[in-house]
């Protein structure tokens, strides 16, 4: 799109487009052809991707599942974590203990929970 909105702008001021490498010159009609061609079917390459894209999520949701990684920190994780920490074991052990780290640690048991 964008490279077919710059061709448009540069034709306006009269400066033909011609790659070096693909065989395109927008100066002779049949490149003016070949190079919209060529924009159109990316676009739609472009628009199909997408749309397999939302079809894939779809299915993904019906079937339950959620995009994303899981979650460092489990329900019985997290109760371990309340009951270290009130229990006085410092934070950097309680991260360490559960294999996750300090901010994430505070993330899901923030310290006013367990002051």
């Amino acid at each position: 799109k964008q490279l077919v909105d710059l061709v448009g702008d540069l034709h306006k001021h009269g400066v033909q487009f011609r790659s070096l490498t693909d065989s395109i010159d927008t100066g002779t009609p049949s490149g003016r052809f070949f190079f919209h061609v060529m924009a159109s079917l990316a676009e739609m390459e472009r628009e199909l991707t997408v749309e397999r894209t939302r079809a894939g999520l779809e299915v993904a949701k019906q079937l339950g599942r959620k995009g994303g990684r899981k979650p460092k920190m489990t329900d019985s994780k997290i109760e371990s974590a309340k009951k270290l920490l009130a229990s006085g074991v410092p934070p950097k052990d309680v991260a360490k203990n559960l294999g996750v780290s300090i901010p994430t640690l505070y993330r899901w048991v923030p310290a006013s929970t367990h002051a």
